[in-house]
């Protein structure tokens, strides 16, 4: 039997990270790409809040894959104030909707990874997944060839989930 490959080009950046020696810095991924200069669609921050935000995974499970954490690099959900907290689930709750309307899914899994032995590749900083889900997504790619195709780019999947974002666009968004 031969093996097929479908490249996905965007997987190496990742990949070529992995064994890396530990970060010498104090700020958490997530906290670094907030920080960093540039608008929110060069960032992928699909939405912000005045305590968390919304940002595209950049190796998404599939298109529209997005993440809801805190502005504040904090390991769990008991590490949130009441504040954050309501945030943050109002934010999965207005992602799922933008999901469904702006990208035209079926169905949305949501979950969190609470910890390293729990599955999560970034542990420093809570960030809650929704992952847009359409019927037959879950075919042979993933099951037999242990690939995923994605039928749309970053920058798009960002431009259709702000699209689809409940009462548009908040005014506080800045502008992509």
């Amino acid at each position: 039997m031969t093996l097929e490959h479908l490249w996905s080009t965007w997987r190496s950046d990742y990949v070529g990270t992995l064994g890396d020696a530990a970060p010498t810095h104090d700020l958490t991924l997530f906290e670094r790409i907030l920080a960093a200069p540039g608008t929110d669609r060069d960032k992928f921050v699909v939405a912000r809040g005045g305590h968390c935000f919304v940002l595209l995974n950049l190796f998404p499970y599939t298109a529209g894959h997005a993440m809801v954490l805190p502005n504040r690099g904090v390991p769990g959900l008991s590490d949130l104030n009441d504040d954050e907290f309501a945030e943050l689930w109002s934010l999965v709750r207005d992602l799922t909707a933008a999901c469904t309307d702006g990208l035209g899914c079926d169905a949305v899994n949501v979950g969190v990874n609470l910890g390293e032995a729990a599955g999560g590749s970034q542990s420093d900083h809570l960030h809650v997944h929704v992952v847009p889900r359409w019927a037959g997504d879950a075919n042979f790619m993933t099951a037999t060839a242990d690939t995923r195709t994605l039928p749309v780019a970053l920058p798009e999947a960002w431009d259709r989930l702000r699209a689809g974002w409940p009462g548009g666009a908040p005014a506080a968004w800045m502008e992509g």
